[in-house]
């Protein structure tokens, strides 16, 4: 009698990835036998209500279920029970591999499923396939380096937030690292602050040469590179030139080599999104991770990028060979024999290749339609960035002329593409060359006609604030932090009101000062980027086994508690400096008006609060409208609070700047200074007297100062 064969059941595998998006995409490549579900981050972390390391035993972290992820945990546990395997595949990173460590020890004595770890560096079926094919174990060391940084930063936060507490205002907290970042933007705002800024002039003429013009501007007058002070300077040079025959004095041609960069680091993409595209590092690093988590491109959903944390510029064999066929029949004049490699940083980690396209053939314009309008901006410039560093240097002609008028020297220069090259795919930058200006054929000795002068008035520029590409690249070059980090070192600075963006810059509120200023001055050693940099060193060292975490805790934790106990003892609180009485009474009950700090700064509130609501601004400067004698304090619009300056005599004085105050008088008419931002100059100082010529630049942009007035309108 014959027996019927049995059905071999198919195994069922389990993949725990971060996020429903990537396992959306990754569910789509596995198919049959495979769930994927998303962890949505860490489900086992520190608690965020107090220390929660046990500083007497190794300084062990105490670790929880994070509030409402208890039902997701056990959603898992259920589904690995059900399960053959579990593969964790959260990101290879240092995160990642501990989010996969906790995954592992809440799911091991839940299921008799064989539990591995797989790591990909993009979300590509060939990628994640490989990955399942070769599962691995979750790497100690790199866990132990994770839990190293949350350890020391539980540390420092958990006991320089409670001394901020006591001395400072309650509520306050800080960090390891960010309050290094807040150092270095309060050391530049008093760099800017203390600037002052000198007036000069420069000399532009328009030159004709048959039908064509052009403008040359002055760089040498009698022998020497001309230093114009001020308009009768200048007026003086015109004067003397002004019937001088114009001689073409010289014609040099020069070539130029301009060789690609290499494809995006995470702090080089933040920079050049931040600088071209005008995002901000967190805006960067949310719309990269929607590319590399998958969109959904026709019937597909593809992984457009590989991860975008990395320090690295590697790029694999596989990527190159991909690039290098899709230049082969599009580009092949400009593609290099060999493929080029590019040096990767001494300090980089290297964990991860360079940002790149996964496919070279999805080019920007053939996935548009799928992508928005961020997206499609921001995978433009990744795609052109690794394509074009892959391709032949593009050549450049560049011709400069003099022009010689009595003891002038006038110089205009063109610049000319010779050879493409990787300009080719670079259409933003390339455009920009294409338009540079041309030149008409001249001779040298041949005479020809000045038109008109042009005499301009400027004034020297201090050092810029930082913005979000400037404080990433610092941060980058003094070893500040990882890839991973640098956008929420800026977004916790902002979040915490310690910082503001004004212009795209970053400037430091009145409360951050005050909290940089008094942990500086009490923790030289810890808030350094020295200190910091030798962290990231010594995690580095904790990740390749080299050095025992628990070590690197008790070497730091023992002088820095001793200090903290310091000054706590002997730092003078500044609470009673914060609430100063004042002698102005509340217009609503007559009570002393104190000085407080809040989070946008110092402002005035009745003693007599809660029973009493009542606040006003604080005065910013002395109204200079004559005989009026009111302070000029912020004031805000009705409709949309857009912020302006008014005079407190309003209606009776009808002052308004649209520009700040700030802390400095003219030396020349004793009023107050304002700040002013234009895409010419940047931000300036100037001064806010109509009559005065202090500072002030010809954009016909000034504040006009009325005598006071009865009843005008508030804007």
């Amino acid at each position: 009698m014959a027996t019927k064969k049995t059905k071999e059941k198919t195994p069922q595998t389990l993949v725990i990835v971060e996020s429903p998006a990537k396992a959306h995409t990754i569910e789509k490549y596995l198919g049959p036998g495979y769930t994927v579900k998303a962890s949505m981050g860490h489900l086992i972390d520190l608690p965020k209500s107090r220390m929660a390391i046990d500083i007497e035993h190794d300084f062990q972290p105490e670790y929880i279920t994070v509030r409402g992820r208890a039902k997701l945990l056990k959603e898992l546990q259920k589904d690995a029970k059900k399960s053959d395997f579990v593969l964790l595949a959260s990101d290879n990173d240092r995160e990642g591999e501990a989010i996969a460590w906790h995954l592992n020890n809440a799911l091991k004595d839940k299921t008799n499923a064989k539990i591995s770890r797989i790591v990909f560096n993009e979300i590509t079926p060939t990628a994640i396939t490989e990955a399942v094919k070769h599962p691995g174990e979750i790497v100690e060391a790199k866990v132990n380096a994770q839990k190293a940084r949350r350890v020391l930063d539980r540390l420092v936060g958990y006991n320089l937030s409670p001394l901020l507490w006591t001395k400072v205002k309650n509520g306050l907290s800080a960090g390891r690292v960010q309050s290094v970042a807040l150092r270095l933007i309060c050391e530049r705002e008093k760099e800017v602050e203390d600037f002052l800024p000198e007036e000069y002039w420069t000399l532009d003429a328009d030159f004709s040469k048959g039908k064509s013009n052009f403008t040359a501007q002055l760089v040498k007058y009698k022998g020497e590179n001309p230093e114009l002070k001020s308009e009768a300077e200048v007026n003086a040079i015109m004067e003397t030139i002004k019937n001088t025959p114009c001689l073409v004095s010289s014609i040099k041609k020069t070539d130029k080599t301009v060789r690609p960069k290499p494809p995006f680091t995470t702090s080089k993409l933040q920079q050049a999104a931040a600088n071209r595209l005008g995002y901000t590092s967190r805006k960067t690093m949310q719309i990269a991770q929607q590319l590399y988590e998958g969109i959904q491109i026709g019937q597909n959903r593809v992984g457009l990028i590989t991860y975008m944390r990395t320090d690295s510029v590697r790029i694999s064999d596989t990527a190159l060979a991909d690039v290098r066929g899709w230049l082969t029949k599009n580009y092949p004049d400009d593609l290099p024999a060999e493929p080029i490699h590019y040096s990767v940083g001494k300090a980089a980690q290297d964990a991860h290749e360079g940002i790149r396209p996964t496919y070279t053939e999805y080019t920007p314009e053939s996935v548009k339609e799928y992508l928005n309008h961020d997206q499609f901006r921001l995978y433009s410039i990744i795609w052109e960035r690794f394509v074009s560093s892959q391709m032949n240097n593009a050549k450049m002609v560049t011709t400069s002329v003099e022009i010689t008028s009595g003891d002038a020297v006038f110089r205009v220069a063109a610049s000319k593409i010779a050879e493409k090259g990787f300009y080719n795919v670079i259409k933003l930058l390339a455009s920009k060359e294409e338009k540079s200006s041309s030149l008409p054929a001249m001779k040298e000795g041949e005479e020809i006609k000045v038109e008109k002068f042009h005499p301009e008035q400027h004034f020297t520029q201090g050092p810029a604030r930082y913005t979000d590409a400037s404080i990433v690249r610092m941060l980058e070059e003094k070893g500040i932090g990882r890839p991973s980090t640098y956008a929420p070192i800026i977004s916790v600075l902002l979040d915490r009101y310690y910082v503001t963006r004004s212009n795209k810059q970053l400037v430091p509120t009145q409360l951050g000062k005050i909290i940089s200023k008094i942990l500086v001055e009490s923790f030289p050693d810890v808030i350094n980027e020295s200190f910091t940099a030798e962290v990231e060193n010594k995690l580095d060292e904790v990740e390749n086994d080299t050095l025992v975490w628990n070590t690197m805790m008790r070497d730091f934790y023992g002088p820095f508690k001793k200090r903290v106990d310091e000054v706590m003892e002997t730092q003078e609180s500044i609470k009673g400096f914060l609430d100063e009485q004042t002698d102005l009474k509340c217009d609503l009950c007559g009570k002393p008006m104190v000085k407080k700090l809040g989070r946008f700064g110092y402002f005035l509130a009745c003693s007599g609060f809660p029973e009493c609501h009542n606040t006003k601004s604080i005065p910013l400067a002395k109204c200079p409208c004559k005989g009026c004698g009111g302070d000029i304090v912020e004031r805000k619009t009705k409709g949309r609070g857009k912020s302006f300056y008014g005079c407190t005599n309003y209606p009776k004085c009808n002052f308004i700047s649209h520009f700040k105050p700030i802390d400095q008088y003219c030396p020349q008419c004793g009023w107050f200074l304002v700040e002013k931002f234009d895409k010419k100059n940047g931000s300036y100082k100037s001064c806010i007297n109509p009559d005065c010529n202090y500072l002030h630049t010809n954009d016909g942009e000034e504040n006009v100062i009325p005598e006071p007035v009865e009843g005008s309108a508030e804007e």
